[in-house]
């Protein structure tokens, strides 16, 4: 959607970072890995990969991402040019060294460091002076500048921050070497006009204001962030830090198809124009929903499943006269428009490829495909119409369930018998880390389900506390792909868990500040789609667990 009398806006996805932090949302390596790829494919700018010290496993993230996705160009054509990828660094040396560490093998990088500028922040959080903050982002920017040319910097809390004392420390950052000027709405706070007004207020009294990009990044506390992002928009910003879905921290960051697809609808209203592959969002919004956990309102705009639906008589009539009536976008614009039947049980592996390389998977090795192969004919014997929606889910669960993440317990066989008083389970799981094989059954007073969890509780001899159980139907019919997405957490009120029978019953919730596991699991028989979710779940804990202790074994020595 090129334009050449108007400025390009640039898209900064942060959905790996900041969407990351939504409350129970802990991608794996792998997840986050094809993630990037997908934003690559659908014309990303800049990918914010993660917070290299945050944990050795988010800097692992980065720089895997950073070699691996970094230099690729498929899809991106059309731009010219690699995604840039960037990491997030506190005001600190150590910070930004490590961001720098984990991003130097990407052929474009951007180094962005922040720091708080509200007096609130200064006050409780930093406790130092409005000079004191001055003098750390001038270090930290030019400090980030000594290592790469390309730094970002964000005055965390901007729009509850003294406008005079923004265009301040602002103006030294630039003097120090940075290149774009990120203001952030970081707790959702600011109204439209409000966030407009304070953007065209510091590009006009910043020194040197002239020779960066500027940037938003809102969050939705108020349900404005991307009311906001648009407001800053029509006062020069160009950049947009935006999250797939609008995931993110309490109420979520700016959406990004909500902004593209409101300058792809006004054209003639925005001073900016779009490069992204629109197409392909539909397609991000499912695999970032199923890998993350984080469901997609029906209603939300864009990419929600109510989104192109219309149930009003007058609204049917209509769009059956004429689309436009009630549909500013065609839902083929945002690649909305599923196909039925993509592939049956006759289908080749000539034909599969192609359908996963249209889909955003081109990139899988023989033994992926094999497995992704094997599983779309599994499926196939089962239903007569596979859908694009169910080559998702099923590529979303071989994602998840990757050997790349060196899951510790794999299931074997499970059976399971149900009646109308109780239900029995019967599991053999795997411990690939011993190669031990375990077996044990449980009795269910609420049906299969509860059965197999508890039967798996008690192999993996851990207490867990379900904190989220959904199911959704992927498409129509009986024989619909069942999608399995749960939420746990270690229960810390059974110390021991030899004490319990491994009950999955609901206990006095005393552990709100634990950490919180996702898991995902797809397949047309709903119980096994659970088991594989609740043992994705069981897996990221110990992988975490693991991770912390060796970890304290590195600080120990």
């Amino acid at each position: 959607m090129a334009c050449t009398n108007k400025d390009k806006l640039i898209i900064f996805d942060t959905t790996l970072r900041d969407g990351e932090q939504s409350p129970g949302v802990t991608l794996t390596v792998n997840e986050k890995i094809e993630i990037a790829k997908q934003l690559s494919r659908l014309g990303v700018d800049i990918l914010e990969a993660g917070f290299p010290v945050a944990s050795q496993g988010d800097f692992d993230a980065v720089e895997r991402i950073a070699t691996e996705v970094g230099p690729l160009m498929a899809g991106r054509e059309s731009i010219g040019k690699p995604m840039r990828i960037a990491g997030l660094a506190r005001a600190v040396p150590a910070d930004i060294q490590r961001c720098y560490d984990a991003i130097s093998k990407a052929p474009l990088k951007r180094i962005h460091t922040f720091l708080a500028t509200s007096d609130i922040h200064l006050e409780h959080k930093l406790k130092i002076t409005r000079d004191e903050c001055v003098t750390r982002a001038i270090a930290a920017v030019s400090f980030a500048k000594s290592l790469v040319d390309d730094v970002e910097f964000s005055p965390e809390d901007a729009g509850r921050s003294d406008q005079d004392f923004l265009c301040k420390i602002l103006s030294a950052v630039i003097e120090a070497g940075a290149t774009t000027l990120n203001i952030p709405d970081t707790v959702g706070y600011n109204m439209p006009e409000e966030y407009g007004a304070m953007i065209k207020y510091l590009i006009a009294n910043t020194k040197g204001s002239d020779k960066v990009i500027w940037s938003a990044h809102c969050h939705n506390d108020l349900g404005l962030a991307t009311a906001n992002a648009l407001s800053g928009i029509m006062n020069g910003i160009r950049q947009v830090e935006v999250t797939i879905n609008g995931i993110g921290e309490r109420a979520g960051n700016t959406a990004m198809e909500e902004v593209v697809m409101a300058v792809h609808t006004h054209p003639d209203f925005f001073p900016v124009y779009h490069t992204v592959n629109t197409p392909l969002f539909f397609r991000i919004s499912q695999l970032v929903s199923s890998l993350s956990g984080m469901a997609v309102q029906p209603n939300k705009a864009i990419v929600g499943a109510n989104a192109f639906l219309h149930e009003s008589g007058i609204h049917q009539d209509g769009v059956l006269k004429n689309k436009m009536t009630y549909e500013i976008i065609s839902p083929e614009t945002v690649g909305a428009n599923t196909v039925n039947l993509v592939l049956g049980k006759h289908s080749g592996r000539a034909a599969f490829r192609s359908r996963l390389q249209e889909l955003g998977f081109g990139e899988l090795s023989d033994e992926e495909f094999q497995v992704a192969f094997n599983s779309f004919k599994t499926l196939a014997d089962s239903k007569k119409r596979v859908t694009e929606q169910d080559l998702l889910a099923l590529l979303s669960d071989q994602v998840s369930s990757s050997a790349g993440d060196k899951a510790t317990f794999v299931i074997k066989t499970l059976q399971v018998v149900s009646g109308t008083s109780f239900a029995t389970a019967t599991v053999q799981l795997q411990n690939t880390q011993t190669g031990d094989i375990m077996v044990d059954a449980a009795i269910g007073k609420s049906g299969p389900i509860e059965a197999v969890f508890s039967a798996i509780q008690r192999l993996v001899g851990r207490r867990i506390r379900l904190r989220k159980f959904d199911i959704t139907a992927v498409g129509e019919g009986v024989d619909a792909l069942g999608q399995v997405s749960v939420k746990i957490s270690e229960d810390s009120s059974v110390e021991d868990s030899s004490e319990s029978d491994g009950s999955v019953e609901a206990q006095q919730d005393d552990g709100l500040n634990q950490a919180t596991y996702h898991g995902h699991g797809a397949d047309s028989d709903i119980i096994q789609a659970a088991t594989r979710a609740y043992l994705n779940a069981i897996n990221r804990l110990v992988a975490n667990e693991n991770e912390r202790l060796l970890g304290e074994r590195k600080v120990n020595v």
